[in-house]
This record gives structure tokens, C-alpha cells and sequence, in this order.
């Protein structure tokens, strides 16, 4: 265990840390010359198309030190934004040591600092590290004072790096050796694992990612996953390189894989701890807490036949991605789907993009929800997570939404506008620091409810991309929330449903209206597109109706003739408008996600 080493590398989104993780595979030869492109650990195609990780990725490399021993170097590459920050927390329980990236032309931004928090929780080694040293607008000192003053180390504990030119990556492997402790545990005690990660292979079956405090494992031997209490026979395990690389034999302090056969996603969960099914430990290992969904929104087939694919495709992505959370519900205008729970905007739109690419499912999205507490008369709390299931509001005697406190770190020349930003979206301004000349910190406490939308589109455009953004959930305060729903000829079409303040509940509904009287097509009656609070109309908009001509045939002759046949197709239209349906085309329902562009 001695040459042994764990660690991460952590930083905000687009520092540079997938790259530098390719220059640390160069370096100790693990990748070939044929293997060699950019961002080598990112395997879905999403993350290279859009140059961010997703998921985290775990390799192991051989590296011969200075002092002539050879060292067994565990790298975990972690996602950078605030949405995937679950999957960082898992990383950092595995780790006893952590790379803090910093780009050098950026500085510290608001994810930095939040990473930086969660790896100190865990007591994980910090060794920091200033990235993209070689870019023309690099402000080297600078960043090194922001770092100093963030974690109180000297100037020469600092490494300067460039994942791109491959500077500096020596030294970070020597601090990697020399500063980060070796895993602790004992072998000969009864065999204690915890599971990282999962994927699902569909030949194999779930492919578990685990790291050994205590004990170890055989190849054949039975173990036992103790939050579900099943046994099972290690079929096989091994190390993670480029591709799974079998062994006969793991131990403690050892990152490795193991395949049981198993092919229901409910046999394992992120978090559990594996033992000997004979001589099982005691002690459960305690890594990172259970994921808190913070939006929701219902996923549906477009054609109902595909709802059993769709449970099978969230089932297999709920493996590689233990985040997402899902529970069946139904939908009187959309039919049977699912309420899926998400970590943010970007999370539910790569969830879509994935449920499309790899398994071949077009879906609708619902309008994005928060989580409320809803409090009836008698004191009695409920969870809201589908404005649909609002009780009665005579019942109602107050509803409690979600608060965040959100930093923002951004140039001086933002600040005036991202305050306008804030104050709009219902946040108070807290604290206002500078940490540096060109550097100033935000604070605010605002509403969930306000951020899901688009806060963090909006707050990129007007910033120029300068400002970052992190926040975490402080509580719930009482809110004076509505339910506006969207009624099409008098019936409700649930899936528009939206909790809103009150005092904005008239906008959205209005622009809503008028979205969707662009959006839906004509029929062959007229159309009402009403936005209601209970039983009050805010807002409506009528789609006019496609007029045949019925009198074409009619040529000359009596102009009772024509009224007669007017008065047939105006009982028909009445007719047809008590017993039409109106399809909504999907492009309505992600019109609602783009209501402020």
C-alpha cells in the first residue's frame, strides 16, 4: 500500500482538467501514441462535442518515480459544473488526495471554491496547481495571491502547469508522491469495499467501480452488497486502465471493477459497501451523502407503445448516472411517463440528449419544477413536486419554496448589471467581496424556483461569459406561490402547469398564450388558449378557425342556396368544436423552457 496513491483532480468548468489528465497519461506511458486525442478519458460523445465531462472517469497508471520504486497512481477526472457536483463528491470518497486546478488567465471562479470545500470535508491532501501557464493573457501572481489566500499554503507549494504543452506535469506527479499519504487499512480484516460507480454493459451486466479500504478480494469469491443484502460470486475483477485489465487478486487501498452477472439496476446503488458474504464486516463505509434532486420535470414517450423502453432506457441510465431519480406518473394530455428528479438545467438537457442518442427514445419534456412544501390547516406537511398535485387551496395554509444562497464571482464592470439580474429573479444581496482588483464576489440569497429557468444562460450573456456561478440550498421560507394552468377550449393541459410568484404569475401566463398561438396549428375551429389562477382567466388567446369553401360548387342560382350550406358547416364547426381534440405539437412544450428568448 505504501506505492500506492489516490487522487483527483478538481476544478471549475473549462480549467483545463481533462486535458491535463491526458498529459499525466502521456507522461507515465499508460496511453499508446495510437490512442492518443484530446480529452481521452470523456467516452460519450456528448462530452466531446460540447468539451465538458459529464462523469467521472477512473484509470490507473505505472509510474517509475526518481527514487527507482514504481508507484500505482489511481486518477479520477471529475465533471466541472455545478450540475454535476454529485459526481465529484462520489470521486473525492475514494480519494486521499486531490490536484485544486486554477486556470491562470481566470483565476479562482465560484466551482473552484465549492470543490475546494468538499475535498477539505473529506480531509483530502490539497496540492494546488495554476493550469494554461502558456496562454498569452495568463496572470501567473495573481492567481497564485487568489490561491494563497484561499487555502493558506506557501508560494513554493504552487505548481505552475500547462496541460497543453505537457510543462509542469512532472512536478505534479512528484507532489502527487511525496505530499499525498498512502490509503490506510489493514488485510487481513474482513473485506470492506464501497462502490464509486456503476455502468452497464449490456453483455456483461452492471460493471461496479469500488476502492478497498480493508481486507481483500478473489476472483470466484462470493461477496454481499450490504444495502440490499443479495450475495453474489465475483465473476470477475480488475484494475480500470484504457480498457478493463483482469486480476486474480485486489487489495486494500486498490481502485478496481468487479462483474457479478447482475442485470437489474435495482440490485446496486452508488454509496453501498461490498464484504465477504462468509465473514462479513461490521462496519458500513460511510462515503458522500444520497443525491437531493433539485428540479423536476416529467419525461414522456411521443408514442405511448414506447413507455416499457423508456423505463428500460432510465433504468440502465440511472446506472452510469446515480443522480438521476424517477417515479411513474400519468398526465391526462401527455399519457403514461415518468417524474424525473435532475441537479439542474444542463443535467435534464444532456439526460434528453442521451435518452435520444443511445437508446433511440424521443421524448417530451415537461415544464422544470422545483420541490415545495405545501402546509394544510391542521400543520400537516406535504412534498409538491407536480403542480398538478396542489391540494385544494381552501386546505392550503401556506406553501414554502426552496432558497438558495448563490455566489457569483465576476469582473467590476458586471456587477451593476448581475445586481439587476438578481433583484429581478427575487434576490437580496448579502455580501459583496473583492478578492482582487478585477476580481469581486457576490452573495445572494434567492428563490430555486427563479434560477431553473434560464438565471444561468441570462447571467453568462450579460457578463460576457466572465461570471461563474455555484450556489447551495440554505432552506425552505414562506412564498405567495400560484398554480397557473393553461386550459385549450376550457380543458386543463396539465403538462403547462407551473407553480409561479404571484406577482409574475400574469406575465408568464400572457407570454405563454402567445407562444403557444404561434405555435399550434389551425384547425377547423376556433381555438381558446386561456393562462387561469383557479377559476380566474389571466390571459387568452383564440386561434382562429381554417374556413372551407363549402360554396365553391355553387354556381349561380339562389343565395339561399349558399346560406343554406353556410348554416350546415357552422353546425358542424359547433359541433366539432364540443368534440375536437387539439394536438399540441412537441415544439410547444420546449417552447415553454425558452419563454425569455
Amino acid at each position: 500500500m505504501k506505492n500506492i496513491r489516490n487522487f483527483c483532480i478538481i476544478a471549475h468548468i473549462d480549467h483545463g482538467k481533462s486535458t491535463l489528465a491526458d498529459r499525466l497519461l502521456d507522461v507515465t506511458k499508460t496511453i499508446s501514441d495510437r490512442e492518443k486525442q484530446a480529452q481521452v478519458l470523456d467516452d460519450m460523445d456528448i462530452e466531446r462535442e460540447r468539451g465538458i465531462t459529464i462523469k467521472s472517469h477512473a484509470i490507473q497508471m505505472n509510474y517509475l518515480h526518481s527514487d527507482e520504486k514504481e508507484y500505482v497512481l489511481n486518477l479520477i477526472d471529475t465533471p466541472g459544473h455545478v450540475d454535476f457536483s454529485y459526481e465529484v463528491s462520489r470521486s473525492i470518497a475514494a480519494c486521499e488526495g486531490a490536484l485544486l486546478l486554477v486556470d491562470a488567465a481566470q483565476g479562482i471562479q465560484a466551482q473552484t471554491i465549492s470543490n475546494l470545500y468538499l475535498a477539505l470535508e473529506n480531509n483530502l491532501e490539497i496540492i494546488p496547481v495554476i493550469n494554461k501557464v502558456d496562454m498569452p493573457g495568463a496572470m501567473i501572481e495573481e492567481t497564485a495571491d487568489q490561491i494563497m489566500d484561499l487555502i493558506g499554503c506557501d508560494r513554493d507549494g504552487i505548481i505552475e502547469a500547462s496541460g497543453k504543452t505537457g510543462l509542469g506535469v512532472q512536478n505534479i506527479l512528484d507532489a502527487v508522491i511525496n505530499r499525498v499519504p498512502c490509503p490506510e487499512g489493514n488485510v487481513d480484516e474482513p473485506l470492506q469495499a464501497m462502490i464509486f460507480d456503476s455502468v452497464f454493459n449490456p453483455y456483461r451486466g452492471v460493471i461496479a467501480y469500488f476502492r478497498i479500504f480493508n481486507g481483500k478480494i478473489s476472483k470466484g469469491e462470493k461477496i454481499k452488497f450490504v444495502a440490499t443484502g443479495n450475495d453474489y460470486f465475483a465473476d470477475e475483477i480488475g484494475v480500470l486502465r484504457m480498457k478493463p485489465d483482469p486480476q486474480k487478486e485486489l487489495s486494500a487501498g486498490d481502485v478496481g471493477y468487479v462483474i457479478t452477472g447482475i442485470k437489474s439496476s435495482k440490485e446496486i446503488k452508488v454509496g453501498d459497501t461490498i464484504t465477504d458474504a462468509v465473514n462479513p464486516t461490521q462496519n458500513m463505509v460511510t462515503g458522500f451523502e444520497d443525491v437531493k434532486p433539485m428540479v423536476f420535470a416529467g419525461i414522456y414517450p411521443i408514442d405511448s407503445d414506447d413507455y416499457e423502453d423508456l423505463r428500460d432506457a432510465l433504468e440502465k441510465l440511472q446506472l452510469n448516472d446515480a443522480s438521476l431519480v424517477y417515479e411513474p406518473e400519468t398526465s391526462i394530455a401527455l399519457g403514461f411517463g415518468f417524474r424525473c428528479g435532475f441537479l439542474g438545467l444542463l443535467h435534464l438537457e444532456i439526460i434528453t440528449e442521451r435518452l435520444e442518442r443511445e437508446f433511440d427514445q424521443s421524448v417530451i419534456t415537461t415544464t422544470p419544477q422545483v420541490t415545495y412544501h405545501t402546509y394544510n390547516k391542521r400543520g400537516e406537511m406535504n412534498l409538491l413536486h407536480n403542480p398538478s398535485d396542489l391540494p385544494d387551496p381552501t386546505i392550503i395554509d401556506r406553501i414554502e419554496e426552496p432558497y438558495i444562497n448563490a455566489q457569483i464571482i465576476t469582473l467590476p464592470d458586471y456587477i451593476g448589471s448581475i445586481m439587476n439580474l438578481c433583484m429581478d429573479k427575487r434576490g437580496m444581496l448579502k455580501n459583496q467581496v473583492y478578492l482582487s482588483t478585477s476580481r469581486v464576489e457576490l452573495t445572494f440569497e434567492m428563490p430555486l424556483s427563479e434560477v431553473v429557468f434560464d438565471f444561468y444562460d441570462r447571467l453568462k450573456s450579460i457578463s460576457k461569459g466572465y461570471a461563474s456561478f455555484d450556489y447551495n440550498i440554505i432552506g425552505f421560507r414562506l412564498g405567495d406561490m400560484v398554480r397557473v394552468d393553461i386550459k385549450l377550449n376550457g380543458d386543463n393541459v396539465d403538462a403547462f402547469s407551473a407553480m409561479i410568484h404571484r406577482d409574475k404569475a400574469y406575465a408568464f401566463g400572457r407570454r405563454l398564450c402567445e407562444k403557444l398561438k404561434e405555435l399550434i396549428p389551425k384547425q377547423q375551429f376556433v381555438i381558446a388558449i386561456q393562462a387561469a389562477i383557479g377559476m380566474k382567466i389571466i390571459s387568452r388567446e383564440t386561434i382562429s378557425a381554417m374556413r372551407k369553401d363549402v360554396t365553391a360548387k355553387c354556381y349561380g342560382g339562389d343565395i339561399t342556396r349558399k346560406r343554406k350550406l353556410l348554416e350546415k358547416q357552422k353546425k358542424g364547426k359547433k359541433r366539432m368544436r364540443q368534440f375536437g381534440k387539439v394536438e399540441v405539437p412537441q415544439q410547444a412544450f420546449l417552447a415553454v423552457l425558452k419563454l425569455n428568448d
